[in-house]
C-alpha cells in the first residue's frame, strides 16, 4: 500500500549556515525568512546540525554578566548537558551554536516516519536528505499534518482501492465505506472472521484517515484453522466464496 511520503510535502528551498556563519546571521536569517530553526551544512552540502530558536536564547540567557563576578568551578564535574549549554552561552558561529547530531528524514520515507522520529525527538523540524546525506529540502510539523487535510471522497477511494480491491480481492460493495472529517465507517459482512482485523488495521493506514469505526462481520469463524489449515484455505479462497 503506497504512503504519502515526505518528499510530497518537504520544502524544497531551504534556508542553512555554514559551520562559520556568525551568531547574528543566524539570527537574522530565521527573522527575514519566519523560521524557528534551520539545518547547518558542511562544504559537501551535508547536514552536520540543526539551530532553533532555543539554542539562541540558550546563547542570550546563559551569557554571563558583565557586571557580575565570574565564580570559579571545575569543568570536569560538569555534566554532558551541562557542557554543550556552556559551549552555546559563548557560541559566536553556527558551528558552535548547532544541535547534534542531526535528526534527518529522507525523502523517500513516509509522513508516518517522519512523524514518528519527529514525536521519538520532541523536534518541530526535520532536514531531509538524499541518498548521499546531502541536504534536498526541509519538513516541518505543519508540513505533516497536510495529510489530514485530504478530502473525505479521496480516502474513501483509496481505501476500496487498495483494501478491499487489490489486498483482499473484494468487490468495491462488499461493505459500505463512510469517511467523515477523516473517521472511517466499516459496515458489512466480509467472507471470513480473519479478514476483519486485517481490513481494519489496513483502513487505518492510509493517509489521512484519524480513526476508524469497525461495524463488520463475517460469514465464516476461521479462527480455530490450524497453519496447515490456513495454508489449504487459501488455495480453496474461489470455491469458498461461492457458498
Amino acid at each position: 500500500m503506497k504512503h504519502s511520503k515526505i518528499g510530497s510535502v518537504m520544502t524544497g528551498e531551504v534556508v542553512s549556515a555554514g559551520y562559520g556563519t556568525p551568531f547574528k546571521d543566524v539570527a537574522k536569517l530565521l527573522a527575514e525568512h519566519r523560521i524557528s530553526g534551520l539545518p547547518v551544512i558542511d562544504t559537501d552540502e551535508k547536514v552536520i546540525g540543526v539551530i532553533s530558536e532555543t539554542d539562541l536564547l540558550v546563547r542570550e540567557a546563559q551569557a554571563p554578566d558583565p557586571h557580575q563576578r565570574p565564580s570559579r568551578f571545575r569543568l570536569r564535574r560538569m555534566s554532558p548537558a551541562a557542557r554543550r549549554t556552556r559551549v552555546k552561552a559563548t557560541a559566536r558561529t553556527a558551528g558552535r551554536l548547532m544541535s547534534t547530531p542531526p535528526v534527518c528524514v529522507h525523502a523517500e520515507n513516509t509522513i508516518a516516519e517522519g512523524a514518528r522520529l519527529m514525536a521519538e525527538h520532541k523536534v518541530e523540524r526535520l532536514p531531509v536528505v538524499d541518498h548521499e546525506e546531502r541536504l534536498v529540502g526541509i519538513v516541518t510539523r505543519r508540513d505533516l499534518l497536510q495529510v489530514f487535510l485530504r478530502p473525505d471522497d479521496a480516502i474513501r477511494q483509496e481505501i476500496i482501492q487498495q483494501v478491499l480491491v487489490r489486498a483482499l480481492w473484494l468487490a468495491p460493495r462488499t461493505i459500505t465505506i463512510d469517511v467523515q472529517n477523516g473517521v472511517v465507517t466499516l459496515e458489512g459482512r466480509l467472507e471470513r472472521r480473519s479478514e476483519v482485523p486485517i481490513t481494519l488495521h489496513m483502513t487505518r493506514e492510509i493517509d489521512g484517515v484519524v480513526a476508524v469505526v469497525d461495524k463488520l462481520t463475517y460469514r465464516l469463524d476461521d479462527s480455530h484453522l490450524q497453519p496447515t489449515d490456513q495454508a489449504l484455505k487459501g488455495v480453496a479462497d474461489d470455491w469458498l466464496r461461492k457458498l
